[in-house]
C-alpha cells in the first residue's frame, strides 16, 4: 500500500473517531485532542501559535514571538486591526485561528485566520501534511484564489510570551 494511501486511511480513521466521540458525547472534542493541536511555528518561524480544542472546533492563539517588543521596547500591539478599539491589545495571546470544524477529508475548515501584520482576516483550512508539518490554506471567499503556508511543529517547552495579557483568556 502506498504511503499516500496509508496517510489518507489514517486521516479517515482519525476523523471517524472524532465524529463518533462527538456524536456519543456532544461537546467532548477536548477529550480527543486531534494531532493538529499543539504548538506550531508559523511560516516565518518568528511566531508560534497554540492550537487547542474550543468546544467541538479548533482555535489558536499566539503563544510565542521571537520579538515581543518594538524598537522602543514596548509590547507589540494589534495596531493594524480594522476595529479601532482593538488596536491597543497586545499581539501575544490574541486569537488568530477560530471556528475550525472537522471536514470529511481529515482537514479542518470553515474557520478563520487573522493576520495581525496586516490586520486582516481570511477563511482558512488546515491539514496535517506530516506529523510535524501543518498546511495552512488561507483564502478570501473563493478557495481557488488562496495561499498555502507551511507551519512546523514547535517544541512543547517553547516559552510562553511574557507580554501576554491575562485578560485574553490565554
Amino acid at each position: 500500500m502506498s504511503e499516500n494511501l496509508q496517510c489518507k486511511l489514517r486521516r479517515l480513521a482519525r476523523l471517524s473517531s472524532y465524529v463518533l466521540v462527538s456524536a456519543v458525547f456532544p461537546g467532548s472534542l477536548a477529550l480527543a485532542n486531534p494531532p493538529e493541536t499543539g504548538l506550531w511555528f508559523d511560516d516565518s518561524g518568528r511566531g508560534a501559535v497554540q492550537i487547542t480544542p474550543c468546544g467541538e472546533r479548533l482555535c489558536g492563539h499566539i503563544f510565542w514571538l521571537e520579538k515581543e517588543t518594538n524598537a522602543e521596547g514596548q509590547p507589540l500591539r494589534d495596531k493594524y486591526n480594522p476595529e479601532a478599539n482593538m488596536r491597543d491589545r497586545m499581539i501575544c495571546g490574541i486569537q488568530v485561528l477560530g471556528n475550525l470544524a472537522p471536514l470529511s477529508d481529515g482537514s479542518w475548515g470553515d474557520g478563520w485566520v487573522y493576520d495581525p501584520k496586516v490586520g486582516k482576516s481570511y477563511n482558512v483550512e488546515i491539514k496535517l501534511a506530516q506529523p510535524d508539518t501543518l498546511t495552512v490554506y488561507g483564502y478570501a471567499g473563493v478557495k481557488l484564489f488562496g495561499k498555502s503556508l507551511t507551519w512546523k511543529r514547535a517544541p512543547n517547552d517553547l516559552p510562553k510570551c511574557k507580554t501576554a495579557q491575562s485578560a485574553s483568556g490565554f
